[in-house]
């Protein structure tokens, strides 16, 4: 037969980080886009599948996703030694047993999409891309949503972090810490921007690098170790360290732990154990802001929340509190043929939210100009209390409450919550509208709830982790209960 084109026979074993509470959300997106069934992992914020690695391309478009890694071997039950040393030496050993050369050319075959684009970019030197990289160094704080700054440090520098639970994600060799407090497993990727330089004669096939050919150029590289429960004689420091140094035995390649060009993951979550390889060098939640303010939510929980309401053509969706305009900008890119609509109270949220749109038309001007298309989106300065939209007009309201922490305060919400939540039952439609909201001021979302019981029922409740904090998505559908007219405020 002829021979088919590179890597159509290569199968890949995916990983991806997701928010934490959305795993099923991802994997029905996987099912639908990749016609690939996802197993859900024990350790939360993880799902795997396998696909054609020729579908890479696709897999980099997926809309829940936030870091993308491919699995080299996943141990299910492993058995640790209690001994460190000999917990040490078994993780060292274990690197010579690993099937290494497919998972290193699905990586191969990932670089060259990477250099692609990379290109493109080149020739467009003011292209929203490359201005993202550059606004990354500036208002990079809010890139998670209440997220403190020393948990963004940890994020970016190497240094050692021993957060509660027994769960820990130091690094030696400057692997970076993924992990912040306890059960954050956002598997948040280091900032570090890595532009890869080898060309792909040097790009070291797998065989190459196995047989340590002098010719190939020596790939740089670190280990990222993230280690989950209390039964492990050793820290994330030590396993990194010790792996690593196998590693770099087995291949002769060069640790580097800030400008590398591989990065080899090991996962540990109790008696699981995954050996990945990264092929995502920042988070994919970082789509489309390019303007982030002191709460930006990540793009890939407002996917979640936005699918959570299943909305439909036509369907007019409303973010009374958009900040940034991250829902509502996600909502129009992934489903145009509804009608979104962003506002806030904050003259200052409204300006970056409108140039987050006008960044993202530029993108999509840049992509096909003959047929680039506007936005299905408006964005308006107003008050969440006394919203100028005629009752019953709204069929979904999809919103990031203020948590009382870096926006508001808890006190404020006593009084916030209950009258926003009676503004947008008048707005939504009675029967078929609905909310999905997010917060972690729980008690206060709780009582609130209960004083609108007449206009909102609960469906249901997600639980995710939001920079580390415990918050959770309330989908609400509205009742057939006529909502009180509220006095016009014109």
């Amino acid at each position: 037969p002829a021979p088919a084109q590179e890597g159509a026979e290569l199968a890949a074993v995916i990983g991806a980080t997701v928010p934490t509470g959305f795993e099923q959300t991802a994997a029905e997106e996987v099912q639908e886009k990749l016609g690939s069934a996802s197993r859900i992992s024990r350790d939360r914020g993880k799902i795997y599948f396998e696909v054609p690695a020729r579908s890479l391309p696709q897999v980099h478009r997926l809309r829940s996703v936030d870091n993308l890694f491919v699995v080299v071997q996943e141990f299910k039950d492993y058995q640790f030694k209690e001994n460190k040393e000999d917990a040490l030496k078994d993780l060292e050993d274990l690197v010579k047993k690993l099937p290494w050369i497919d998972p290193l050319k699905v990586w191969e075959l990932n670089n060259s999409l990477k250099k692609k684009k990379t290109k493109r970019k080149k020739h467009n030197l003011q292209s929203p891309a490359s201005r993202e990289k550059l606004n990354d160094g500036g208002e990079e704080g809010g890139a998670d949503q209440n997220n403190t700054n020393d948990q963004e440090d940890c994020a970016q520098n190497p240094v050692a972090v021993e957060p509660a639970g027994g769960q820990d994600s130091e690094k030696p060799q400057g692997v970076t810490s993924r992990n912040g407090v306890e059960e954050e497993e956002d598997n948040e990727q280091s900032d570090v921007k890595v532009e890869v330089q080898e060309s792909s004669e040097s790009g070291t096939k797998a065989g190459d690098s196995q047989t340590g050919e002098a010719e190939a150029k020596v790939l740089r590289f670190r280990v990222t170790c993230n280690r989950a429960g209390d039964k492990h004689s050793f820290t994330s420091n030590e396993a990194a360290r010790d792996f690593g140094g196998a590693v770099q035995e087995h291949f002769q390649w060069k640790a580097d732990m800030t400008n590398f060009d591989v990065e080899v993951l090991l996962n540990i979550h109790n008696n699981e154990v995954v050996v990945g390889i990264a092929l995502t060098e920042e988070s994919l939640h970082r789509r489309n802001i390019t303007h982030f303010g002191p709460t930006t939510l990540r793009s890939t929980l407002a996917y979640g929340m936005l699918r959570l309401c299943d909305p439909q053509p036509t369907d007019i969706i409303v973010d009374p509190m958009c900040g940034t305009g991250a829902i509502p900008i996600e909502g129009a890119a992934e489903w145009p043929y509804c009608y979104h609509i962003a506002g806030d109270n904050s003259p200052q949220a409204v300006k970056r939210a409108a140039n987050n749109i006008c960044s993202l038309l530029r993108k999509n001007e840049s992509k096909d100009s003959s047929t680039a298309l506007g936005v299905p989106l408006d964005i308006i300065q107003w008050d969440i209390c006394n919203l100028p939209l005629r009752t019953g007009s709204v069929d979904i309201v999809v919103t990031d409450m203020p948590f009382g922490k870096r926006i508001g305060s808890k006190k404020k919400n006593w009084d916030l919550y209950p009258a926003c939540l009676m503004e947008m039952g008048r707005i939504c439609t009675p029967g078929t509208g609905r909310a999905v909201l997010l917060t972690q001021d729980k008690k206060c979302f709780a009582k609130a709830l209960s004083r609108v019981g007449h206009i909102w029922r609960r469906a249901q409740t997600v639980w995710v982790n939001v920079g580390g904090l415990h918050a959770a998505v309330y989908l609400l559908r509205r009742t057939w209960e006529r909502a009180e007219e509220r006095r016009s405020f014109w």
